[in-house]
C-alpha cells in the first residue's frame, strides 16, 4: 500500500480512508479521492463499506453520498480478498469498465451509453473540478472543522461534501498491516 495515504478514524483500524488516484490512461488518471473505509465487525468474512468522499462522475457510484455499485464488494466477496484489492484491481477495473446497465447515476450511464466521447469529457471536467489532491483533502478537513477541530471550510465548489469522522494518522507499517487483514 505505498502508493496509498491511509488515514485512521478516532484510532480505529475498522474505520479509515484512503487516499485513491485514478488509473492510467483513462478519464480519471490525473483524479484523487479520498475513498472512506469502514469494516464490519466480519471482516474479512462481510466485505467492507466504500464510498468516494469527493465527488466523481460514474454510472456505478452515486455522485451525491459516493457509494459504489460493484458485485465483488456488495455480493461475491469472498474472505480471500484482501483489502488491497479494492484499491489496486477491483476500483481500478470499475473506473475502466463502467457498467452502464446497472447504474447508480443514470445520468452518467446514459451519457456513456450514447456517447463515450462526451461521457468522457465530462469525467474529465469533474476530475478537473472535484478531484484534485486538494479536493480530496478538503474532503478529509470538511468534517473535522464542523467538528471544532482544525481545518477549512473550503466551500469553493458550491457544493456541499459528504459528512466525515475525525481521523488520525497511520503509520506505513500499521497501513501495512491493515491491508493484510
Amino acid at each position: 500500500m505505498s502508493d496509498f495515504d491511509v488515514n485512521l478514524v478516532n484510532d480505529s483500524m475498522s474505520e479509515f480512508y484512503v487516499k485513491f488516484k485514478g488509473p492510467t490512461e483513462t478519464p480519471f488518471e490525473n483524479g484523487v479521492w479520498s475513498i472512506h473505509v469502514e469494516l464490519p465487525e466480519q471482516y474479512p468474512y462481510k466485505s467492507p463499506s466504500i464510498g468516494f468522499m469527493n465527488k466523481i462522475f460514474h454510472p456505478n457510484i452515486d455522485e451525491q453520498s459516493g457509494s459504489v455499485c460493484l458485485d465483488v464488494i456488495n455480493q461475491t466477496w469472498s474472505p480471500m480478498y484482501e483489502l488491497i484489492n479494492i484499491f489496486e484491481s477491483f476500483l481500478p477495473q470499475l473506473l475502466r469498465y463502467p457498467n452502464a446497465a446497472d447504474p447508480l447515476n443514470g445520468e452518467a450511464a446514459a451519457l456513456f451509453m450514447r456517447s463515450p466521447d462526451d461521457y468522457a469529457r465530462k469525467v474529465r471536467e469533474h476530475v478537473k473540478r472535484y478531484a484534485t489532491s486538494k479536493d480530496a483533502q478538503n474532503a478529509l478537513e470538511k468534517k473535522s472543522g464542523e467538528d471544532g477541530a482544525s481545518g477549512e471550510d473550503d466551500e469553493e465548489s458550491g457544493e456541499e461534501e459528504e459528512e466525515m469522522s475525525d481521523m488520525g494518522e497511520m503509520s506505513d507499517d500499521d497501513a501495512a498491516g491493515a491491508m493484510d487483514m
